[in-house]
């Protein structure tokens, strides 16, 4: 009798692991002290500076609104005080990006990630979010328990009114953005009467979303993965630069501690986990500089709190550079753990050195940059010409052997004062100037106009008289005379002619 054939089972290979983990909500708890005080600082005078500054009047002369900062599109210009930018100056809004830039850069490599932890819009703005959310659903813990709570009357309530809060925020965001390019008062009142345009109200609400989704919801998710200054910042750090970090040759071995034991033998930290519970990003700074740490010093506030209560030194936790720390690590390295390392440690500091290679060059680079502003912003021309030759016809051969040439120019008058402009040749003997008008006569100069802080366009003729000895091209030069004579502009071109 034939046997049945024996199968062997193949065990199922486990499920392969995710490389995705579902966000861990953050709850920070409330802190105070001195970095949560200059957080507070700098959030009132942000916002202050954005929904105040659109209103801040300056007088300006012709059709422009009277406002001290003003990106005007259909105008197209940017007014800054007295300072007006037209689009031809476009460099100059690059020298200020590039000096930002570099000052960045520069004060990145002095003290870390102080853009991100106070001046950053999302920090500032996530901050104002996090302080309505404590004062409607109450600080950690009780934020937590609402959340692991039953969905009763009282879990919609604070939610509704949380949100509600939240968005009144959102679109008074968007809607001082849009004052920015338009006349604050007229723009205001026409939002709320139903006048403005589509764009208008489509920038509103997409920058209420953007506001409502990034501080509400998406909060360190921006810091840690949306923002790309995290990955370069590393560039500009090294063991001379101010971070917070985590003193473990002090605080280390951590345990907890009761009231009357001895600290010999441990470290200072007792693992209360409040340097954890009060940062906005949900990391431990115990484990050391990271990606996710945008500096705003939280950590350094509530442990100063637990060392007060603990009787120990504050400065567990605080604004070090590395290479302080590896002094310090070396100082205390021979000391059993205990209280006598922390006058060790304080030995063998190392203060800062702020002038160093890195600094230099940043420094030196601004400085640079802001002088080339500085000159640019001083010799940059009041009246500007620019001179287009008409390419069909090259040139036209009139019935008396002259030779005429077409030019456009366009002048950019700056000023706001009204002046005469006459229009000259030089480089031509012989040549005479006309505009367009039929009872205009060819002469040498021909007077041209332009209303003051505006672009005007004229159409100009060259004739070169009959029988002149012409080459194919010849260099002319274009010259704008103020009243008195003096050279306001002047744009070179060339005059063809026909072959010899």
């Amino acid at each position: 009798m034939d046997r049945p054939a024996k199968t062997t089972e193949v065990p199922a290979s486990p499920a392969p692991a995710s490389l995705y983990a579902d966000r861990v909500k953050v709850y920070p708890a409330r802190v105070h002290g001195r970095f949560r005080n200059l957080k507070w600082a700098f959030l009132v005078v942000a916002l202050a500076i954005y929904y105040v500054l659109p209103w801040l009047r300056w007088h300006r002369p012709g059709d422009a609104p009277d406002q001290l900062l003003l990106i005007d599109l259909a105008g197209r210009r940017f007014y800054l005080g007295p300072l007006e930018v037209w689009p031809q100056e476009i460099y100059l809004v690059t020298f200020l990006l590039i000096f930002s830039a570099i000052a960045l850069f520069l004060v990145t490599s002095l003290f870390g990630r102080v853009w991100c932890g106070f001046a950053c819009p999302q920090t500032v703005w996530t901050d104002l979010y996090m302080w309505v959310e404590r004062r409607i659903e109450g600080d950690r813990n009780a934020r937590m328990k609402l959340d692991q709570g039953p969905r009763n009357r009282a879990y919609w309530a604070k939610k509704a009114a949380k949100h509600a809060i939240w968005l009144v925020i959102a679109a008074a965001t968007g809607g001082s953005f849009v004052l920015y390019v338009q006349d604050a008062p007229t723009a205001l009142r026409e939002i709320f009467t139903g006048q403005s345009g589509a764009w208008t109200y489509s920038f509103v609400g997409i920058l209420t979303f953007t506001t409502y989704a990034l501080a509400g919801w998406a909060r360190e998710q921006v810091c840690t993965y949306m923002c790309p200054w995290p990955r370069f910042q590393a560039a500009m750090l090294d063991t001379q630069s101010l971070v917070v970090t985590y003193r473990a040759w002090r605080g280390e071995p951590r345990g907890k501690h009761k009231q009357g034991e001895s600290w010999e033998g441990r470290g200072d930290c007792v693992d209360c986990r409040q340097c954890v519970n009060v940062c906005p990003t949900g990391i431990d700074i115990r484990d050391g500089l990271q990606l996710e740490c945008i500096g705003c010093g939280l950590c350094i506030d509530a442990c100063d709190a637990i060392m007060d209560k603990v009787g120990r030194p504050r400065g567990l936790i605080a604004l070090d550079t590395l290479a302080d720390v590896a002094a310090c690590d070396r100082a205390v390295a021979q000391v059993a753990p205990g209280p006598q390392r922390v006058p060790i440690a304080a030995a063998a500091h190392t203060p800062i050195k702020v002038i160093r290679p890195r600094t230099m060059i940043y420094a030196g680079v601004l400085g640079l940059v802001g002088l080339i502003m500085l000159a640019a912003l001083a010799i940059r021309d009041t009246t500007e010409l620019s001179v287009l030759r008409d390419r069909a016809p090259l040139f036209v051969t009139l019935a008396d052997g002259s030779v005429r040439n077409s030019y456009t120019l366009k002048i950019v008058e700056k000023q706001h004062d009204d002046r005469a402009l006459t229009l000259r040749l030089d480089g031509l003997a012989g040549a005479t100037l006309a505009g367009l008008a039929a009872d205009e006569a060819p002469g040498e100069a021909i007077a041209l106009s332009v209303r003051p802080g505006s672009v005007a366009t004229h159409r100009v003729h060259v004739f070169a008289p009959a029988g002149a000895p012409l080459p194919e091209s010849t260099p002319v030069t274009f010259r704008l005379l103020e009243a008195d004579g003096r050279e306001a502009a002047r744009h070179g071109s060339v005059f063809l002619a026909p072959r010899r």
